[in-house]
């Protein structure tokens, strides 16, 4: 067993999909004060603020920890969690017919190994329809995702092109994980 020091439901829901047993408890970092010019950069320095953060809190003696953290990019941009409606709009119309790269950061730490990835996926959007998009909105469903984004929602219909793992895109490479516990 795991502890997912991440509150996010669709990390838990990787691992559990990936057979992976799991204790969801974190600690918050607050990754505003993360100042960082390469979306790389970013997802690793509010990756390392949660792992130290929990690390502090929790230790990986009694059971390995796993922390993560996602960022979205297009069109030269790092496109964070959207504050209010408008944001969100304005988010997914950057991703709109571009090319969005979502990239995870995560560290497995035991008692045996750390482990820390970078990994990236790449998606080609169709541009998106005005409609759905304004639905999509008022669902609420963008709130606490970066980049507004959720592939396995309502970007899922609009993918043109994938380059990398669906699990990275969701905010937890599972595919590598594996490997390695």
């Amino acid at each position: 067993m795991i502890r997912l020091a991440s509150s996010s439901q669709t990390r838990a829901t990787l691992l559990r999909n990936a057979g992976i047993a799991y204790k969801q408890e974190s600690v918050d970092f607050d990754e505003d004060r993360v100042k960082a010019s390469s979306p790389k950069n970013f997802v690793y320095q509010a990756t390392m603020g949660k792992y130290e953060a929990n690390l502090k809190a929790f230790g990986f003696e009694d059971m390995p920890l796993l922390v993560a953290d996602t960022v979205v990019t297009s069109q030269g941009r790092i496109l964070r969690k959207a504050r209010c409606v408008d944001d969100a709009r304005n988010i997914l119309m950057t991703q709109s017919g571009n090319v969005t790269s979502i990239v995870t950061c995560m560290i497995y730490h035991s008692k045996e190994k750390k482990i820390i990835d970078i990994s990236q996926t790449d998606y080609l959007f169709e541009k998106f329809d005005l409609d759905s998009l304004e639905r999509y909105l008022e669902s609420g469903e963008w709130r606490g995702k970066a980049g507004a984004c959720m592939v396995e929602g309502f970007c899922k219909s609009y993918i043109k092109e994938v380059r990398g793992f669906e699990s990275t895109a969701m905010g937890l490479n599972t595919d590598l994980l594996k490997i390695f516990i």
